[in-house]
């Protein structure tokens, strides 16, 4: 039952049983190797017979299972290239046969049969009575039942994935209605005639998953109006069937979203919902947590889906919404109160609508009751064993779930401020913390505090409500922050505070009064041992020092000196949290100031800096080394001149830095063999370039010697990161930019360019990916900003020809920077550039495209070939759009001669692998949007030429001899 097609591999069933057994063995050598043989096995002919012969073996269940998988591939991908049309019907009954001989199961290799039935269904185009010759073939026995409630459920979905398969868009449209639309009556009464036949039919949950997948291919009246609404609904008395029931019923008011097109249903649906309520309480006390959960979902759907209804009918379904809410505030134990989440969102951007105002009054008490329930499920769990330091028992996952959950628990929580209004969601965490206050707050010591979790619980719910509160709040906030700079003295609510502080620091900067208290208590946070506490006030004092910094302009010698004593305590995150808080004090400091202050607060850092650079000897130190100049690159970037300077006025920023710059410069030379630390000055320096733009100028001639340097003895792609960004800020089209020195940057590129040319000429792209990478992410910046230098220049034919050689690559980032720049070049050549010219001259637009164009002509079969080839074979998922952009641009630019080449590319695949009549059915597909006068016709070729390549893709693997024809040729540069 196969047709022969090229060259084939021989394959023995015995070899075959063994991959798959080493595959479950440890050795990873021997299973790479059974991996790539397995693979090879899945996509030839042998497969087809093998695989069935596997499946009526006494083999093993897991080699049943490979086999089966395999099949439903073939069948997938395989059935129109490898088995003959008058050989598809022999296919079916093969598969009718093994799904008799698997009825009774293993499940698992059932359903999978199921599955290949459904894909060859698809694709059978004159089978009509699909469903009456699989019914009549597995017969009326109970053990059949199962098998074809089993197809039943798989059909819709493979239909609705059909996409995988290769027909037309027509021919899917047409299978789809006959074997959905038309068959679903039919499918109904066969269903009913099921749930009829006996009680345990009645309770079988494949039934209900049937249902379930076919809900929206049957009209719902014909659901709601027939026997199978009271089974559904009755099954959820059954623990076997409840939870498949409570799905299905979840997917019946989905399907009823619409709710103007459903007033009928869902005036049947919503009392039988309503109806279930009482279940709610016999579940939490049977302590039936499934079922709990399943209800809480069918609740919560039914919310989802009449949303809309609740916000105009507030009243008449007022009892679903008590429902929702009675769910969330019986659930002790956090089980099911996450999937009412969706539902508060949902119902809340109704609420807050102007023309829903009257629904907000009236479901505005809910919404308070469900902050009270919030704020009970927000408390940390009591300690069990009294370890206070492990509230979790050393679970720390369940720690982890509970941190996470809290979370989620702050986005609802926000859901109700905006229906409620913030100060009300205030005024109940002010509340919660004076009653915790009056209770408690005398029995709390030093060593410990009564009940702290009820008091911990309303201060995260305030940090929650962070960014929904206006700087304007002056009723409940200037209560609240007072008390908070009184809390006990509890590692947990130490690290609420704080965290609070550092969230309301916009607030606190418009009211100053309570800037030195919260500063005061931040700053003395940093004597603790705690880890969380330190990194929370290392946050908290970057967001005062950010929002707060002209307050804090007075305090900046203190500062610095409170710098100095804690910046080598902290670890490397937090130490740049802090100088990022302190920079940006510095940086808005009056500019007669800022050379001092400069000094003052890195001259310290620089001296740790030398010493460091002297003591780093092994891998260890030096990577501390490279943690510390990021503190000095934070400083360059922040600290700006603002306004800047008169054009011949020295600009003290740069004062400063022009003093460093050799001390960054030797610490480049000394470590160019740990990138790392090159990494992290190239960081520094193009960030400095960056904020400081042209006032950079007087570093920019050592600082172009120290990059051409450094690239040409480490090869490293970070010194490449810096000259992009020379380019960008000192292009032509920039202005206040002299134009002498726009030619020494624009020749700084050509000289960097040239050297990783002659280093991808003696190297292949495998060998310096990073480099690649990053040296067209450069390429893409010269031909942005420099097009009118770059395009005539003698380099731009030879990188255009390194970019194709690089598309051998299978890394999906340097693939991804070589494609953006093949686009960028494209779109020059065609009717229109990657970005706006309006400064150039016309004239020299059309010169510029004309030798774009030519270069496009006489690159254009290689470059179709290496596209077309990484598209089928070797490109990662994530560059085919970019691959096929650049195919679109070259149909648009060159429509005739990219037709002619795509199709005697297809042509040069390996024998076998694609038949003549599949690319020509593609030529005509792509002819005919060609010729269509339709822009979006045109661009449909890309999907088309995606939707090619990804069967192919799925269908054969690289032959072990390479590409052929289409393999890739190695770049030379003589330059």
């Amino acid at each position: 039952m196969m047709a022969a097609n090229g060259a084939q591999q021989a394959f023995a069933l015995a070899d075959v049983l063994q991959a798959t057994l080493t595959m479950r063995g440890g050795d990873s050598d021997k299973k790479g190797r059974a991996t790539k043989y397995l693979g090879e096995f899945q996509k030839s002919t042998a497969a087809w017979i093998e695989t069935i012969n596997i499946l009526k073996s006494a083999a093993d269940p897991a080699d049943k299972l490979f086999a089966v998988t395999t099949l439903k591939g073939k069948i997938t991908f395989d059935l129109q290239s490898q088995v003959p049309p008058g050989e598809i019907v022999a296919v079916r009954n093969q598969l009718l046969e093994l799904l008799q001989l698997y009825a009774s199961g293993p499940k698992p290799i059932r359903v999978q049969l199921c599955v290949c039935l459904a894909i060859l269904a698809i694709q059978m185009k004159d089978w009509k009575d699909v469903l009456a010759v699989v019914v009549s073939s597995l017969g009326n026995q109970v053990t059949s039942h199962a098998c074809i409630l089993d197809f039943l459920r798989v059909l819709p979905e493979e239909v609705t994935e059909g996409r995988k398969i290769t027909l037309t868009e027509e021919e899917l449209n047409q299978r789809t209605a006959e074997l959905l639309q038309d068959n679903a009556p039919q499918v109904v009464q066969l269903l009913i005639n099921y749930a009829q036949s006996s009680p345990e039919a009645a309770t079988n949950p494949q039934l209900y998953e049937c249902i379930t997948s076919w809900l929206r291919e049957v009209p719902m009246s014909d659901i709601i109006n027939s026997p199978l609404i009271n089974f559904i609904f009755g099954a959820l008395d059954t623990d076997r069937s409840i939870q498949a029931a409570a799905e299905c019923i979840s997917t019946i008011v989905a399907e009823t979203r619409e709710v103007d097109e459903n007033v009928d249903t869902i005036q049947v649906l919503l009392p039988r919902v309503l109806a279930l309520r009482p279940k709610i309480q016999k579940f939490v006390d049977e302590g039936d947590v499934e079922s709990y959960k399943s209800l809480t979902t069918v609740f919560a759907e039914a919310g989802i889906a009449w949303v809309v209804a609740i916000a105009r009918e507030p009243a008449h379904f007022r009892s679903l919404v008590e429902a929702i809410l009675e769910c969330a505030a019986r659930d002790k134990e956090r089980d099911v109160i996450e999937n009412t989440f969706e539902f508060w969102y949902e119902l809340k951007q109704y609420l807050v609508l102007d023309r829903y105002i009257q629904a907000r009054a009236e479901l505005a008490d809910a919404f308070s009751k469900l902050i009270d329930i919030l704020l009970e499920h927000l408390q940390y769990p009591e300690a069990e064993s009294g370890n206070e330091k492990d509230l979790f028992d050393g679970d720390r996952e369940a720690e982890e779930k509970f941190r996470e959950f809290r979370h989620q628990m702050g986005d609802t929580l926000k859901d109700s401020c905006e229906v409620l209004g913030v100060t009300p969601c205030l005024g109940r965490v002010y509340d919660a913390i004076k009653i915790w206050m009056q209770k408690y707050a005398s029995m709390a010591t030093d060593v410990t505090v009564p009940h702290w979790q009820k008091l911990e619980a309303p201060l995260f719910a305030m940090r929650a409500l962070g960014r929904m509160v206006d700087r304007e709040e002056n009723i409940v906030l200037p209560q609240l922050m007072p008390l908070l700079v009184q809390m006990p003295s509890h590692e947990k609510l130490r690290f609420a505070t704080i965290m609070i502080l550092g969230r309301y620091t916009e607030w606190t900067a418009d009211h100053p009064d309570f800037l030195t208290p919260q500063f005061n208590y931040i700053t003395s946070s940093f004597g603790t041992e705690s880890k969380e506490i330190l990194q929370a006030a290392s946050m908290a004092l970057k967001y005062f020092c950010t929002d707060c910094k002209h307050l804090l302009s007075e305090q900046v010698v203190p500062l610095q000196e409170f710098y100095e004593l804690i910046i080598d305590k902290l670890p490397p995150t937090s130490q740049e949290e802090v100088t990022e808080g302190v920079a940006n004090v510095v940086a808005v400091q009056p500019k007669s100031e800022l050379y001092k202050l400069l000094k003052l607060f890195c001259g310290p850092l620089v001296q740790r800096l030398m010493v460091k650079a002297n003591n780093a000897v092994d891998k260890d130190s030096k990577l501390v080394l490279a943690d510390h100049i990021q503190l000095i690159t934070t400083f360059t970037h922040i600290v700006v001149t603002i306004p800047p300077v008169e054009k011949n006025e020295e600009d003290p920023a740069i004062k400063y830095w022009q003093e460093v710059f050799p001390i960054l410069a030797k610490v480049l030379t000394n470590f160019l063999d740990f990138p790392p630390i090159c990494e992290r000055v190239c960081r520094c320096w193009r960030l400095i370039v960056i904020a400081h733009r042209g006032a950079m100028a007087p570093i920019l001639p050592d600082m172009a010697n120290e990059l051409a340097r450094g690239f040409a003895q480490s090869k490293q792609g970070c010194f490449l990161w810096v000259t992009g960004a020379i380019l960008r800020e000192f292009s032509d089209d920039r202005e206040h930019v002299d134009a002498a020195l726009t030619d020494d940057i624009y020749a700084f590129f050509e000289a960097q360019a040239t050297n990783v040319l002659r280093f991808l000429s003696n190297l292949t792209p495998q060998e310096l990916p990073d480099v690649t990478e990053d040296f067209f992410r450069l390429v893409v910046d010269g031909l942005l900003y420099y097009p009118q230098k770059f395009i005539p220049s003698p380099l731009f034919a030879p990188i255009f020809e390194a970019a194709v050689s690089v598309l051998v690559l299978e890394q999906r980032e340097p693939l991804s920077a070589t494609l953006h720049y093949i686009r960028d070049v494209l779109a020059w050549g065609a009717r229109y550039s990657p970005t706006s010219n309006d400064y150039l001259p016309q004239p020299v637009i059309q010169q510029l495209r004309a030798t774009v164009k030519a270069l496009v002509m006489a690159q254009s079969e290689t470059l179709l070939k290496r596209i077309l080839a990484g598209m089928m074979i070797t490109f990662p998922g994530d560059c085919f759009a970019d691959a096929s952009g650049a195919l679109l641009t070259l149909f648009e630019m060159l429509p005739d001669h990219t037709v002619a080449q795509v199709d005697s590319t297809l042509r040069l695949l390996p024998a076998g692998t694609v038949t003549p009549a599949e690319v020509d059915r593609l030529m005509t597909k792509i002819k005919s949007r060609l010729n269509a006068n339709d822009t979006s016709d045109v661009r449909q070729i890309r999907s088309i030429m995606q939707d090619f390549t990804n069967t192919y893709r799925r269908r054969y693997i690289a032959p072990r001899d390479g590409l052929g024809q289409l393999e890739g040729s190695r770049f030379r540069f003589d330059g």
